[in-house]
């Protein structure tokens, strides 16, 4: 979709009920489902590894499915929150354990948020920035530069900002000495050359380390979020419990451990509600390529 043409159908869709956008967007999911062949494989790859097998054919089509509708309605809020109020997200999202942050506040520490593509990101890392304080999130960045610039606009709509992932690592130590919040995404794909090998799913993966290895050496916190909904109309944002830093001669080892305490959270979390994470991501993909070759 060229960019004038996604600003044409924004403007339509905005000025339509929120049900019938839902609606469209709805449709959208039900037509990528049963026309994207390679994604549904990729999801079916994804699980049948992660789960060793063990998931039923209703369980990997209801997970196929709402795949797609995930990753639909993530862009949906995304046009959503360009024109919300904040009385709009007020009703949108909700807050669990806010006292959390507000402790580490209180010990004057900077916060390092790690999330992942679980249930409605966009929708987290902004009610994150509205509810409980502005966060500089890091991205990649996209080839469509036009596209990129509609998309951070939206995400710094409720006061965060974004950090651009190549030679990040110098604005997010100047973020933590002035105490501010950052966020980290921990289920993207890196190369070989990236990261640390942690167990995640009961599977050898390569994570980055870079909250651990900022946190260890800065005293910030790291503090993972999620979100989740039980109608997708209205969503709760979860604050978690801090993930401890060891801090020994050993900086390798202290580093891999923290790195791994945050993949067993998200590890648990994706276990417990399977359907909420993006299985349309080839996570695997530089760790265990032949997973994708069919």
């Amino acid at each position: 979709m060229g960019y004038k043409s996604l600003l044409v159908l924004e403007k339509i869709l905005m000025a339509l009920p929120a049900k019938v956008r839902k609606s469209f967007f709805t449709l959208l999911a039900f037509i990528g489902y049963k026309v994207s062949k390679k994604y549904c494989n990729v999801v079916r790859a994804n699980l049948n590894y992660a789960f060793d097998n063990t998931m039923s054919e209703k369980e990997i089509t209801e997970i196929t499915k709402y795949s797609f509708k995930n990753l639909l309605y993530n862009f949906l809020h995304l046009m959503e929150m360009r024109h919300m109020s904040s009385a709009d997200l007020e009703k949108k999202a909700t807050v669990k354990n806010r006292e959390i942050v507000q402790k580490i506040h209180q010990q004057d520490r900077a916060i390092i948020y790690v999330a992942s593509h679980y249930c409605s990101w966009e929708l987290g890392a902004a009610s994150l920035g509205y509810f409980l304080e502005p966060i500089a999130g890091v991205y990649k960045k996209m080839k469509n530069r036009e596209y990129e610039a509609w998309l951070l606009e939206a995400r710094a709509h409720f006061g965060n900002s974004n950090l651009e992932k190549t030679n990040v690592l110098k604005p997010l130590i100047k973020h933590i000495k002035q105490k501010k919040a950052s966020g980290i995404l921990i289920d993207t794909n890196i190369n070989k050359r990236e990261g640390v090998v942690i167990n995640f799913l009961g599977k050898p993966l390569r994570q980055t380390a870079t909250p651990a290895y900022l946190a260890r050496k800065f005293g910030a916190a790291i503090v993972p979020v999620s979100i989740r909904t039980d109608d997708e109309e209205h969503y709760e944002l979860i604050i978690h419990e801090e993930i401890p830093v060891q801090r020994t001669e050993d900086e390798a080892a202290d580093i891999l451990q923290t790195t791994q305490l945050q993949a067993d959270w998200l590890s648990a979390l994706i276990r417990k509600e399977p359907k909420f994470w993006f299985w349309l991501h080839k996570r695997w993909k530089n760790d265990k390529p032949e997973l994708y070759k069919n």
